[in-house]
């Protein structure tokens, strides 16, 4: 019973490891890559800035498009753990999680129909993050609720206002500031190539 209780709580805190690196990218994403940032400006700024004033846009990218950088850096991890003669299941299962924090972030923007009834129902008994949970990610000011795969870690986070204080962190160590979110009311109407995501239907 013990050892069981023990294998559960390794899932349960490899998960939530895997949860709030994917979080810690995003917040990363959402604070300070822009569209003229060098190298991922056109990788990832872009694509996120699109993603904050049409949600839904990412619904229509493949599992490549919307993980790759992630499933990247999870790579990484799995190498390095290899190398260093320490690749258990638990850092499989952080890789695995941690590469498709974008997909179940993808999961949370389609429809119950879009998703079927298999995703629906982890997302009902909350083994996944819940759509009405991310919402609040995507209600102004639009910088809280950054982990996207439980509802678990993102009130306790927001709760000690843990990414502001590291946006001041940083801020007062290297002078780095937050920039300016285009699609929160007031202070649009964002870049011009908007335009051609704003034609399309959506």
């Amino acid at each position: 019973m013990k050892i069981l209780a023990l294998i559960l709580a390794k899932i349960v805190g490899t998960v939530l490891a895997a949860d709030f690196v994917g979080g810690l990218v995003h917040w990363l994403e959402d604070a300070y890559v822009r569209e003229d940032t060098p190298i991922l400006g056109k990788r990832v700024g872009r694509p996120n800035i699109v993603h904050h004033h049409f949600p839904r846009f990412m619904t229509r990218f493949s599992w490549w498009f919307t993980s790759r950088e992630l499933f990247l850096l999870s790579a990484v991890v799995v190498v390095l753990a290899w190398h260093f003669g320490v690749l258990t299941w638990e850092v499989w299962l952080f890789a695995i999680v941690a590469a498709n924090a974008n997909e179940f972030h993808k999961w949370e923007h389609r429809t119950r129909k879009e998703n079927g009834r298999f995703i629906s129902f982890l997302q009902d008994i909350r083994l996944l993050q819940t759509a009405k949970h991310h919402a609040r990610h995507h209600t102004d000011p639009k910088n809280s609720h950054y982990c996207t795969t439980t509802n678990v870690l993102n009130p306790v986070l927001d709760g000690i206002r843990f990414w502001g204080g590291l946006e001041r962190l940083l801020e007062r160590t290297t002078g780095l500031k937050r920039h300016e979110d285009t699609s929160i009311r007031g202070h649009g109407p964002g870049p011009t190539w908007l335009e051609e995501y704003r034609r399309q239907p959506a």
